[in-house]
């Protein structure tokens, strides 16, 4: 643990003791008729002793099984309202869209965010945003043949990657990440770059490292007590990366400016930045420079990196089951053959199909999702949840959840075949959360993890290094949640 984290919790420590010595009972004054349930906090520090900073996800569905599906906690001087398993969580973002779709105000998003953007934006701000980027990204070929050719294309220079390490071992993570790079890139900015470019390699480190760092416990601390934010910490070291992610963005968007041609829109900053040119003489428009900074990078930082985490897992996890992995080339071979997979195929591919979606169910990369508000005063369950109450709609429960998963915490392809071998979606698969905050690249995603991984399912068969003899898949900890650092060989199949 940090020499910062250690100084806040020392600092936190002595103010509530303080607290006690002085009578103070946080937790009476602030009990608020018809709250949901939950464990009684200490005063400050609230419910934080009994959390796994590391893993928080799990202590939540631990308290679930006590307090119920809605229950409440406090961290700090917040109180929190946590909403598990699917029938809660469904029908709160999408049922009670209207209460639900604000997005909560975390000082470390707040603080190089500002209200800017999509992911972390707030009221008419993100919905223009919002429905600006879905509209766009549609317009540049998302879920259409034009965005297959790309990743098809990328595919080519993926394989050539893997077959440059010879069947040796190496490190998934840069290798897998620019592809799925590349794929954001050219949407964005209309190229794609080369694997050994410096600039994309050094963008991906960086995100990869605020990723982690987003998930430590000295950020969330930063995150329940900013009056901190004066400490040295992961919190400065995220909001410098930032800073320095925003200085290519702008550099981009100059180059952009210049050859910006209104009529033959080559890109998604390109149309961003023909819509800000008629709106010029607008004075409440949100197509500044602000928006658009804010926009590409939610873009990229969640292009690239859920994705390819995801894509991480598919891999371990086929090293893990080699049984599994025999039976998903095993169907390549007989729908697809030699030929190079498209997305056509995978309605014939059910298995392949399952193997992916349980891949995202069990890998779990986003269990705490990202926390909503509440917009209005609402009731919801029996309880009152006033205007402005944080809310955490925990995916860890949803893609966990027994009523809906037979083996919730088994690699399990069947959680998504029918008795005929079919494929059938679960409702509860709901990795890209859900209502009007689900993911925006969603259809993408989908998109690149099928062709990725089925080309590259086709030309190698993936086993761990020599002398390994377990396959380890416990999660490491970030604001996603990636596999511990490992090697595969790749090995060809021709």
């Amino acid at each position: 643990m940090c020499f910062s984290v250690l100084t806040v919790i020392f600092l936190v420590g002595f103010i509530t003791l303080i607290c006690y010595i002085r009578g103070v009972n946080v937790w009476k004054n602030n009990i608020q008729q018809n709250f949901p349930p939950g464990p009684r906090p200490l005063p400050l520090i609230g419910n934080l002793h009994i959390m796994d900073l590391k893993r928080p996800h799990e202590t939540l569905c631990k308290l679930s099984e006590k307090y119920g599906s809605v229950f409440s906690i406090q961290l700090g001087m917040k109180k929190m309202v946590v909403l598990t398993g699917y029938e809660t969580v469904k029908e709160a973002l999408v049922n009670h869209a209207d209460e639900f779709e604000e997005r909560a105000r975390v000082p470390m998003f707040e603080d190089f965010a500002k209200g800017h953007g999509i992911i972390f934006s707030h009221g008419e701000t993100w919905k223009v945003m919002r429905r600006f980027a879905l509209t766009t990204l549609r317009d540049f070929g998302m879920g259409k043949k034009t965005i297959e050719d790309k990743i098809i294309e990328e595919c080519g220079f993926l394989i050539n990657q893997f077959e440059s390490f010879h069947g040796t071992p190496f490190d998934t993570l840069m290798s897998l990440t620019l592809p799925i790079a590349n794929i954001i890139v050219s949407i964005l900015q209309g190229y794609r770059f080369d694997y050994n470019d410096p600039v994309l390699r050094r963008i991906i480190h960086i995100n990869n490292k605020a990723d982690r760092l987003l998930g430590t416990p000295m950020v969330l601390l930063y995150n329940i007590f900013p009056i901190f934010r004066f400490l040295p910490g992961n919190h400065k070291t995220v909001y410098n990366i930032v800073l320095e992610i925003n200085a290519y963005i702008k550099s981009t968007l100059m180059e952009c400016q210049r050859q910006l041609d209104t009529n033959d829109q080559r890109s998604f900053i390109d149309a961003f930045l023909s819509r800000q040119k008629e709106e010029k003489d607008h004075p409440n428009t949100h197509f500044n420079e602000e928006n658009l900074v804010n926009v590409v990078q939610n873009l990229l930082g969640a292009g690239m990196s859920t994705t390819a985490t995801t894509f991480q897992w598919c891999l371990l996890i086929m090293m893990k089951y080699p049984e599994i992995q025999e039976k998903v080339q095993e169907e390549i071979e007989r729908v697809i053959g030699s030929s190079q997979p498209r997305t056509e195929h995978r309605k014939h591919m059910p298995y392949t199909n399952a193997v992916i979606h349980e891949v995202q169910r069990f890998a779990n990369i986003v269990p705490m999702n990202l926390p909503h508000e509440t917009s209005r005063d609402t009731n919801f369950k029996g309880y009152f949840l006033p205007k402005g109450t944080f809310v955490i709609p925990l995916l860890a429960s949803v893609l966990r959840d027994k009523t809906y998963f037979e083996n919730p915490e088994e690699f399990d392809p069947r959680h998504f075949l029918n008795m005929d071998g079919k494929f059938v979606i679960n409702d509860a698969f709901m990795p890209f959360s859900a209502g009007r905050r689900i993911c925006v690249g969603e259809n993408l995603a989908k998109m690149e993890l099928f062709l990725f991984f089925s080309s590259l399912l086709q030309k190698f068969t993936i086993r761990p290094p020599p002398g390994v003899t377990d396959v380890d898949l416990t999660p490491t900890f970030g604001i996603t949640t990636p596999p511990m650092p490992h090697q595969i060989c790749a090995l060809s199949r021709t």
